[in-house]
C-alpha cells in the first residue's frame, strides 16, 4: 500500500473538483446501483499515465454539456477493497491503473485502459471521454 502523504495530493486533484471517493466495496456497489451514468477514475501513482489521466478527466467534465450523473474515484494500491470490487465490474478487462470507466445504470459502457492513456496528452483523453459522454449521458 502506498503512503498517504504520496497519495493524498493525487486524490485531492479529483476530490477538490467534485469527485466522490469510493473507499469500500459497499460504496462501489451502492454507487453503481444508482440510476444514471457514473464515471469512475481509478487513480494511480504512475507518473506519466496518471499525470495525463487526471487532467484529461477534469478537462472532459469541464468542457461538455452532457456529463455523468456521478463523478467518482478510487485509488489503486491504496483503496484496495474498493478497487478490487470495481475490477469485478470491469471484467473481462484485466486490472489496469490508471483507468477510466463509464457506467450506465450499473453496466459498463465505456472503458479506457492504461495502455490507451500512456503517451497520450490530456486533450486526447478528454476528447475520448467527451465522445462517450455525448453517446451515453
Amino acid at each position: 500500500m502506498y503512503p498517504a502523504e504520496i497519495v493524498q495530493p493525487m486524490k485531492e486533484e479529483l476530490t477538490d473538483n467534485g469527485f466522490q471517493e469510493l473507499l469500500s466495496s459497499d460504496a462501489v456497489e451502492n454507487t453503481l446501483a444508482e440510476k444514471g451514468t457514473t464515471l469512475v477514475m481509478i487513480n494511480s501513482v504512475c507518473g506519466c499515465s496518471a499525470g495525463t489521466a487526471r487532467p484529461g478527466v477534469l478537462m472532459a467534465v469541464a468542457n461538455t454539456e452532457k456529463k455523468p450523473d456521478h463523478l467518482t474515484t478510487s485509488f489503486a494500491g491504496f483503496d484496495v477493497e474498493a478497487v478490487k470490487q470495481l475490477r469485478q465490474h470491469l471484467m473481462p478487462y484485466p486490472p489496469s491503473s490508471p483507468s477510466i470507466a463509464l457506467f450506465k445504470d450499473g453496466q459498463l459502457v465505456h472503458f479506457i485502459e492504461r495502455h490507451q492513456i500512456e503517451g497520450r496528452p490530456a486533450q486526447m483523453i478528454a476528447h475520448n471521454l467527451i465522445e462517450a459522454f455525448n453517446q451515453h449521458c
